[in-house]
């Protein structure tokens, strides 16, 4: 039986492996092949390292959620929000809470160590391919051709008359659009990956399983730890409350993220810092 305390380098070690062999394909459907195998292999083993957990015996340490900063870019720097988006996306599919700092500068992860490990992997592997496909959306022109509704305030006889017109895409709205669609279309593919990966873990027949309790188990320990432990103020509202709307970016963004490639990363980042009191929103997971 796995430890319940060991990082699981080995595993990591594979999911590497697989963003490797993800960056060297140009097929679009050997690289939805890997995104899926490396997603698969994490929810397998937070599930075994969830079972282990529950078995550990009284003269074991159990392993315990943890707190942790997760660099997200340097103040004013455009788009961290849709940065905060995507990493909440991954967080969201491998049973990890999130806050996030008002600047979005940084995240605060709550959430087993490993599996915040397996988050800050995917992240820094999906962060260089949603920035890599936007800037060639953008440098492709093809933004220009899109228009958006936009409000005007006009005087007529020395009376404000508000009128709506179609309006150019601005290159920063077409870009903040494009990346918003590419973390959620990634959201969407990593959860459905984990509710599959689980549904063939559990079983209709056997809701009551061990392995079922253990991840219950590990559900309300997190819950409880987050609850004690936050400090956040409020609820992130993500990127959609200040970017202006673009079908045609989004679109973009949307097909990008369904052939995204995992990116180059073998190993996971090593950063790490000590906590501070945040002056954080939530950031729901």
């Amino acid at each position: 039986m796995t430890s319940p305390n060991a990082v699981p380098d080995r595993m990591l070690t594979r999911i590497g492996g697989l963003l490797r062999k993800a960056e060297s394909t140009d097929n679009e459907h050997e690289a939805e092949a890997f995104l899926a195998a490396a997603q698969r292999l994490a929810t397998k083993s937070a599930i075994d390292l969830a079972v282990a957990r529950a078995h550990t015996t009284a003269r074991e340490r159990k392993a315990t959620p943890v707190q942790r900063i997760i660099p997200i870019g340097v103040p004013g720097k455009r788009g961290l929000r849709t940065y905060v988006q995507l990493f909440v996306a991954i967080a969201s599919a491998n049973d990890v809470r999130c806050d996030v700092a008002r600047t979005s500068t940084q995240i605060y992860a709550y959430g087993f160590g490993s599996d915040i490990d397996t988050c800050e992997a995917l992240y820094a592997s999906l962060l260089v391919q949603m920035v890599r496909a936007s800037d060639q959306y953008i440098k492709s022109g093809a933004y220009r051709s899109a228009t958006v509704a936009k409000v005007v305030v006009e005087k007529r006889r020395g009376r404000p008359v508000r009128r709506t017109v179609q309006a150019p895409v601005a290159g920063v709205t077409a870009r903040l659009n494009f990346q918003m669609a590419f973390a959620a279309r990634i959201g969407r593919r990593l959860a459905e990956v984990k509710a599959q990966v689980e549904a063939e873990a559990m079983p209709e027949e056997a809701v009551a399983t061990g392995t079922a309790l253990a991840l219950r188990d590990k559900e309300l320990e997190l819950v409880d730890f987050y609850s004690r432990t936050s400090e956040a103020r409020g609820t992130w509202r993500g990127p959609q409350a200040s970017t202006g709307h673009s079908a045609a970016a989004r679109a973009a963004g949307d097909r990008a993220g369904r052939v995204a490639r995992l990116g180059t990363a073998s190993e996971l980042p090593t950063a790490r810092g000590q906590l501070t009191a945040p002056d954080t929103v939530g950031g729901q997971v």
